[in-house]
């Protein structure tokens, strides 16, 4: 009778989780889920924005196949009536759920998340997120600010309540009707933090202590960082906390002190996301679904916390780009699990210690365009066929491929990433190779670099991720046509992992790259 999807995606999460070794974060609860789980450590989107990111993944087509490289287009009118992950499940029987931001909301899914293409009944938002933006972060003076770093007191917010919060209620809600009506279901919870505004319930200051909070082990501007790869943080400049800073633009450092004050506040709301998903997932054990309910965990992008001099998203670094990825299948990813087990017992943040290892992992290159058929085969649904070359025609179809493969790891082994291979096969390996990009309206940092409108895109960066390099390359774009000049190239970077594991150091200008630019064209 198949099984059920718990889909969690979380807004500008990079994978600083106990389970991807970050050794300061408190993360027990997405911990314990990897301990069940199948873990992909390199998993990376294929565009560092929200709306874009979202509707490749949900449609299973990179941002040139569903033309949406800004907030401003529908797919389905703009590009081609593209089915959707939660379509095609709704299409086979499920009764799909939306909760809190799955789709970005606004005209990129039709001011209705898409419904009713992909879901059974109209998405839930939480009341709570009109007011994220509001003036509702209390500055040392007492006042009232939109600031970034917002750590708040829960019980004075507008309704008592967060977001987060909400959204968390009501799909434990929503896996009670399922359980009482015993219907096959698909779930997506979309959570909002660690998005900015930096706004969490203040508690979770307590667990990050200033004094443990390092900078980026390489906040400079690296010296060859072409400047058209350089993305200026404008949102972050617009809070009023930063905006008091004054700082230069596009390229003046924030002052250490509030770049630490940035970075705890993001481990803070990381920490809050993860009492929500610790919640989420014990009301999976409780209504007894954890044995036949596949759990799918990851982000829609990363986030910059002041390495190479940046902030937010908005670039292909893999600060950016990089996200976390993960499967629960039980009797796949565990031994079977039999009904009505625990198996997410709640873990209290404040006071768990100790974190639990992956139970497989794997450090294949993989993307997120590859959610589609990779949920499809796990939940036993025929497979999308591969897209043809040119598929805006084709309404079911995916430029991604199924990881299901990468799966059969024995327990606790970590599979290697490397299949051996000598340098002269670097061209012809078929190694896996992950693709992101990234508009600029210009060669250098302009107040719209971060976010520019299709209209105003004069550039595109395209980038190519495997185990042991990042190349990317500044082509020349025409939106009127949507076409990329490849003979046109503006700017590159080329980083080599092994000894450049931060990307500081581009070395594009002294290598010969004919053999990465071959694999970028194809």
């Amino acid at each position: 009778d198949g099984m059920n999807v718990l889909f969690i995606i979380v807004d500008d999460l990079r994978p600083v989780l106990g389970c991807y070794g970050d050794k300061l974060v408190k993360s027990p609860n997405i911990d314990q889920l990897a301990s069940q789980s199948m873990v992909f450590s390199n998993a990376y989107a294929q565009q560092a924005v929200c709306a874009p990111s979202r509707v490749s993944f949900l449609t299973g087509r990179r941002p040139d196949t569903t033309r949406l490289y800004d907030f401003y287009s529908y797919w389905r009118v703009h590009a081609g009536n593209y089915s959707t992950i939660p379509q095609y499940f709704k299409e086979n029987g499920y009764v799909t759920l939306s909760v809190g931001k799955v789709f970005h909301p606004g005209v990129s899914s039709n001011y209705s998340d898409d419904y009713p293409y992909s879901w059974s009944i109209p998405p839930f938002h939480p009341s709570a997120e009109k007011h994220e933006n509001d003036k509702t972060c209390r500055g040392k003076d007492g006042k009232l600010y939109a600031n970034l770093v917002c750590p708040v007191n829960v019980t004075e917010m507008p309704g008592g309540t967060l977001p987060d919060i909400q959204s968390t209620e009501e799909a434990i809600h929503l896996l009670n009707v399922m359980k009482t009506n015993r219907q096959k279901f698909f779930l997506a919870v979309g959570y909002h933090k660690p998005h900015i505004p930096l706004r969490y319930p203040q508690e979770f200051l307590k667990l990050y202590p200033l004094e443990n909070i390092t900078l980026a082990p390489d906040p400079w501007v690296p010296k060859k960082l072409p400047s058209v790869a350089y993305n200026p943080w404008m949102d972050i400049r617009q809070r009023d906390d930063v905006k008091a800073l004054n700082v230069s633009f596009p390229y003046g450092a924030l002052p250490d002190d509030f770049q630490r004050q940035i970075r705890q506040s993001y481990y803070a709301a990381v920490s809050y996301l993860d009492m929500q998903i610790g919640l989420l997932l014990n009301a999976l054990d409780n209504v007894g679904l954890s044995n036949n309910t596949i759990v799918v965990f990851t982000a829609d992008h990363g986030w910059s916390l002041g390495e190479h001099g940046e902030w937010a998203k908005y670039s292909n670094f893999d600060v950016a780009t990089r996200v976390p990825l993960m499967f629960y299948v039980p009797g796949v990813t565990t031994s079977p699990v039999s009904k009505g087990a625990r198996v997410f017992p709640y873990l209290n943040p404040f006071s768990h210690i100790g974190g639990s290892a992956p139970q497989g992992q794997s450090k294949k290159v993989v993307e997120l365009v590859s959610l589609f058929p990779t949920l499809a085969e796990l939940a036993g649904l025929q497979v999308p066929p591969a897209c043809p070359e040119m598929s805006f025609g084709v309404a079911l179809c995916t430029e991604g491929t199924s990881i299901v493969h990468y799966f059969n790891v024995s327990e606790g082994k970590v599979e290697e990433g490397k299949e051996g291979c000598g340098d002269n096969d670097r061209c012809v390996n078929e190694e896996p190779v992950a693709f992101s990009q990234y508009p600029r309206p210009a060669d250098t940092p302009q107040w719209n670099s971060d976010k520019p409108k299709l209209k105003d895109i004069r550039i595109m960066g395209y980038s190519m991720r495997t185990i042991d390099y990042r190349y990317t390359v500044w082509v020349q774009f025409d939106p009127n046509n949507f076409s990329a000049n490849f003979k046109d190239v503006h700017a590159g970077e080329l980083y080599m992992m092994e000894n450049d594991p931060n990307q500081d150091y581009n070395i594009y200008n002294n290598t010969s790259h004919g053999c990465f630019f071959k694999k970028i064209l194809d």
